[in-house]
């Protein structure tokens, strides 16, 4: 087990000793067949692990010992049970550096920064770094912004960097761009045909594979579609 940086301390309480065991006694070898696949490397079902957070409750000092484990599985455990406002600023610039596997990011801006006080500074201050997951973090809450707080960004700047920089962007800061694309789309009616354009003339995920009956993540498809089922 590797030792977190920041705030976070090595592992020493039994409680999350026995959570540890239990994660473990959860593994499933098919599991971890499947989230590799993904770029995962937990092998617990996502339903169990819930389960195993649901009774434990909020702990956020339990939370900051299963995150310095470095054990996926340990770390989705919690982000489920932390208290996101309790976290400052410089623990999830640490963490967001840390997180290695998608999972982990997804919850930990999802559940836990969305949430936090300081996500738009952290939003500013990601936009910036130079690591490709972290970059992207910041572009999620760029689309945090346009869907929540509408007086937070300019827009047209927004676009006018997605139209500059998308194309030749890093594979996860390049579909955080798209989608923070499609929102500005989808939320902001002026500026819809523009949006449009943009996503057509680029031409990012024109081409990605989209199962029956689901959505294409291709902006002006995308757009369109969200902006019709408001009709």
């Amino acid at each position: 087990m590797s030792q977190a940086a920041g705030k976070f301390k090595p592992m020493t309480s039994t409680l999350a000793e026995s959570t540890l065991t239990s994660l473990k006694e959860l593994e499933d070898p098919k599991i971890l067949s499947v989230n590799e696949r993904h770029g995962d490397d937990h092998a617990v079902n996502l339903t169990k692990l819930r389960a195993v957070a649901k009774e434990l409750k909020k702990n956020q000092p339990l939370a900051r010992e299963l995150w310095a484990t470095d054990d996926t599985a340990a770390r989705l455990v919690a982000l489920l049970i932390c208290r996101p406002k309790e976290f400052d600023q410089s623990e999830l610039d640490s963490m967001i550096h840390e997180a290695r596997t998608p999972k982990v990011l997804d919850w930990l801006i999802n559940y836990v920064v969305k949430k936090n006080p300081h996500w738009n500074d952290l939003r500013v201050l990601w936009l910036e770094d130079p690591a490709e997951n972290v970059a992207a973090a910041g572009w999620a809450l760029n689309t945090h912004a346009v869907i929540t707080k509408p007086d937070a960004l300019d827009d047209s700047e927004i676009l006018d960097t997605i139209e500059a920089q998308m194309k030749t962007a890093e594979p996860r800061v390049q579909w955080s761009m798209n989608e923070c694309l499609a929102q500005i789309g989808i939320h902001r009616p002026e500026l819809r045909d523009r949006a449009i354009a943009i996503g057509e003339r680029l031409e990012v995920l024109k081409d990605y594979p989209t199962p029956p009956n689901c959505t294409s993540p291709f902006a002006p498809i995308w757009i369109e579609e969200m902006v019709r089922r408001k009709k």
